[in-house]
């Protein structure tokens, strides 16, 4: 399925690290990538905002929009298209981080990033750009680090959008409707 794009986006991927590569990236980027691990920084901020009662839902919704996109991406389409990471087929590509052991495709951290963002996005208007800049520097940060290729990251920006949408209409249905019916 990717195969003829992989030669493609390998030149953007080189190209994108001779544009802006520098000393500074190379040392920054694999710390930004690393807060993206696991989603831990959404799940954090999820929980923070279930730990207040006004916010609870919204937290709740970031946290099952993280988990869906993980389910989801992770694991289901990974093991389905097993796209192959870039230094996996190009041996000119040392990444900056210890090497990924899971398929490339989609970028689960740009995934988790995108679905707790958009929720952020959406629920505080104060706080969206904020949250979808952290987002996008998590997502350029995989591509950096050299461990996808840009369709990844596309990929995983429309799995964690959907996401949020999709876990944001189930709270709202499902967990919003109960708490309304106890008061």
């Amino acid at each position: 399925m990717f195969s003829s794009l992989n030669g493609i986006e390998y030149s953007l991927l080189i190209q994108l690290h001779n544009a802006v590569g520098s000393s500074f990236l190379d040392t920054a980027m694999p710390y930004v990538s690393e807060i993206g691990n696991l989603g831990a920084i959404w799940i954090i901020f999820s929980l923070i905002l279930i730990a207040n009662r006004k916010y609870r839902h919204i937290g709740v919704m970031c946290l099952a929009a993280v988990l869906l996109t993980t389910a989801i991406g992770e694991g289901i389409l990974k093991n389905i298209v097993q796209r192959p990471r870039p230094f996996l087929q190009f041996a000119s590509i040392q990444p900056l981080i210890p090497e990924p052991s899971s398929f490339s495709f989609p970028s689960g951290h740009t995934g988790s990033s995108f679905a707790a963002a958009t929720v952020i996005a959406r629920k505080f208007k104060k706080a969206a750009l904020p949250a979808l800049t952290i987002a996008a520097v998590i997502a350029f940060s995989r591509l950096y680090v050299m461990v996808h290729y840009p369709s990844d990251v596309l990929g995983g920006i429309i799995l964690g959008i959907t996401c949020a949408i999709c876990a944001e209409i189930l709270v709202r249905k499902y967990l919003v409707r109960k708490e309304m019916k106890q008061i």
